[in-house]
């Protein structure tokens, strides 16, 4: 039997629910649209009882698996500015993006499988990575630590260039220098007026 998904769940379900969404990335990531389902149960540490409750269909699971990414992406802007610096704040918010885009990347055959059975996972994505950039490069530019001549759209065209461009695992460390180089590009000392 599915969940309501108007109730709300217990904590030992909802911890169960994020380590199968957890699981699924990894998974999917790894295996693509053909990634078994009780494997990723197994790596959950749940039953396919559980895993079957929570996401009926191989497509809900993929789809909530990514919406998951981007709210924990989009959800660390407004926790990263309380708890740091601004210009610290947006760069280590850059790193979880390009974490973002990785598994994005990894799950993209999954992600292809649901979109052709009719769902957009994508929907809102845009939106949600603009405001979440659009917070802490507004915060950085008000403490003066960025030009403020550069808005969240170049900013995003950049790091989905750096993601395209050094996105894979092993190439996180030309991704950590690419996302220093632009970032250094951004400082306030550096404005072309």
């Amino acid at each position: 039997m599915a969940r309501d998904p108007g109730r709300p769940l217990r904590a030992d379900a909802q911890r169960n629910r994020e380590k199968i969404l957890s699981a699924a990335v990894r998974v999917f990531a790894e295996e693509g649209l053909d990634a078994h389902l009780e494997r990723i149960a197994k790596e959950a540490g749940v039953g396919t009882g559980t895993l079957y409750r929570n996401f009926p269909t191989r497509e809900l699971l993929i789809e909530a698996a990514y919406r998951n990414e981007l709210a924990r992406l989009c959800d660390a802007a407004p926790e990263l500015l309380a708890a740091l610096p601004p210009r610290e704040a947006l760069r280590v918010w850059l790193a979880r993006f390009m974490d973002y885009a990785n598994a994005k990347l990894g799950m993209a055959d999954a992600l292809r499988g649901v979109v052709a059975s009719g769902v957009n996972p994508y929907a809102q994505s845009h939106e949600m990575i603009q405001d979440a950039l659009s917070r802490l490069m507004d915060a950085a530019v008000a403490a003066g630590v960025i030009r403020s001549d550069i808005g969240a759209t170049d900013m995003f065209a950049a790091l989905t260039g750096i993601a395209l461009a050094s996105g894979k695992p092993e190439q996180r460390e030309q991704a950590d220098r690419l996302l220093d180089l632009t970032l250094d590009g951004l400082s306030a000392g550096s404005d072309a007026q």
